[in-house]
């Protein structure tokens, strides 16, 4: 059960771009369409699973004074690695994503969940941490580009959506696009991850806890009704 909420904890509630904020030139700058958005939350997503393997079973080896230094060298390997996958195998993306694939290394994300998460556990805890702030990441990047492209280009995944094609609202690929739409997003995350749930209240001695459960508000219209009634 630990495990599945490390997993889940990185889709809504820390979710690392919308929640914690970090990767924010990714989240704005390659995510004018869908694809690019999976693409790039794809590639980070290896490299957060892949480095936090490393560091969670080298924690106990690397020297305090220069983690930081290591954790970076680490993730460079992998970038690196994801570089030359993505060009001999996904070439037309490695050549959309361009620079800012060799920018996961110093990417937030993955250099704080190696320092706060897989530095300080074990190896199972730490690929799901990796998959879980991943795949969150990769479902903001997807969302903003599906938004960005439907609205702003009239496709999706580069398929032309009928009106929106013709009439697109070329505002939504641009940066101030980029920017709106983020914001919306993220508050409507921020309200749903800060949702907090029914007050429970003592239900001792009361004659109509069977009616509302312990629900303060169910409890309060179970009271009114006989007020209303006797009215």
């Amino acid at each position: 059960m630990s495990n599945l909420k490390e997993i889940t904890k990185g889709i809504i509630k820390e979710n690392p771009s919308l929640v914690m904020l970090l990767g924010m030139c990714p989240t704005l700058a390659v995510t004018t369409q869908a694809a690019n958005g999976l693409g790039m939350g794809a590639a980070t997503t290896f490299v957060l699973i892949c480095s936090n393997i490393v560091i969670s079973l080298l924690k106990n080896i690397i020297p305090k004074a220069v983690r930081l230094p290591c954790f970076i060298v680490v993730i460079a390997g992998f970038v690196t690695l994801i570089e030359f996958l993505m060009k001999a195998y996904w070439q037309p993306m490695y050549k959309t994503l361009g620079i800012f694939l060799s920018l996961i290394t110093v990417n937030c994300i993955i250099l704080g969940r190696a320092e706060a998460f897989a530095s300080k556990n074990k190896v199972l805890p730490s690929i799901c941490d990796g998959l879980g702030m991943g795949l969150g990441f990769t479902l903001s990047l997807f969302l903003m580009g599906s938004i960005r492209e439907i609205l702003g280009a009239g496709t999706f995944f580069e398929k032309p959506i009928p009106f929106l094609s013709e009439n697109p609202m070329t505002i939504f690929i641009t940066p101030a696009g980029g920017f709106f739409v983020l914001g919306i997003i993220i508050a409507v995350v921020n309200k749903i991850a800060n949702r907090k749930p029914p007050e429970k209240i003592s239900c001792e001695g009361c004659p109509s806890a069977s009616l509302c459960g312990g629900d303060k508000t169910k409890c309060e219209q179970t009271k009114q009704s006989p007020e209303k009634e006797a009215k």
